[in-house]
């Protein structure tokens, strides 16, 4: 019986780095836009201007987005290969999976906007309502799970048992910056609705 060791080299460097690489992501966008709430940092680098502050950290995120990708596929082309997967169905499925993802990961950056997609709402850039339109009328969170969903495209094209390991490893981490994005984001707005309602009332 084939080990799990044999279609997963956990010697290469390359798979780690691309590890670090995707828990690294998560983590540091939850700390810096935490920080910017509670200090308003990015406004005050950007001369008092939220949008220029939110702007930045996009593009931040963006790029380490870039380098994270890479460093997926560089890590992928040094796993082994499952034959069992490199099969024209598979690919087929492989592509179906890609685009799906994509099409959820484009399409919630569409309707949010930059300030909504890379966290305006740390920089008290609100939206006026919540956004229930596709994708968001299929899952709450499409830019996660269209990412993961990427991930195992891409794992699945190339037939890298390491990659769908890879795209297990990736939900997790999207489903753990979850669990303190949500509450803290649903904080955010019930403050502001608190403060319209006070406001309605004087």
């Amino acid at each position: 019986m084939d080990s799990v060791k044999t279609y997963i080299d956990f010697s290469q460097d390359s798979l780690k780095y691309s590890a670090l690489s995707v828990a690294f992501n998560p983590i540091f966008w939850n700390i810096v836009a935490r920080l910017e709430y509670n200090t308003h940092f990015l406004t005050k680098l950007a001369l008092g201007k939220p949008k220029c502050g939110c702007y930045t950290l996009a593009v931040t995120i963006f790029s380490l987005g870039i380098i994270r990708d890479l460093l997926y596929e560089k890590a992928l082309r040094d796993q082994p290969t499952y034959d069992t997967l490199d099969m024209f169905p598979v690919k087929i499925l492989a592509a179906l999976i890609f685009a799906y993802g994509n099409v959820l990961v484009l399409s919630s950056m569409w309707a949010l906007g930059v300030t909504g997609t890379y966290l305006g709402d740390y920089f008290g850039i609100l939206m006026d309502a919540r956004v229930t339109g596709f994708p968001f009328n299929i899952t709450d969170n499409p830019m996660y799970y269209g990412s993961t969903l990427s991930f195992l495209g891409t794992a699945l094209w190339f037939a890298k048992p390491a990659g769908i390991a890879m795209s297990a490893f990736v939900l997790v981490m999207y489903m753990t910056a979850l669990r303190f994005e949500e509450p803290f984001t649903a904080e955010i707005y019930a403050k502001r609705d608190r403060e319209r309602a006070a406001g309605k009332t004087k």
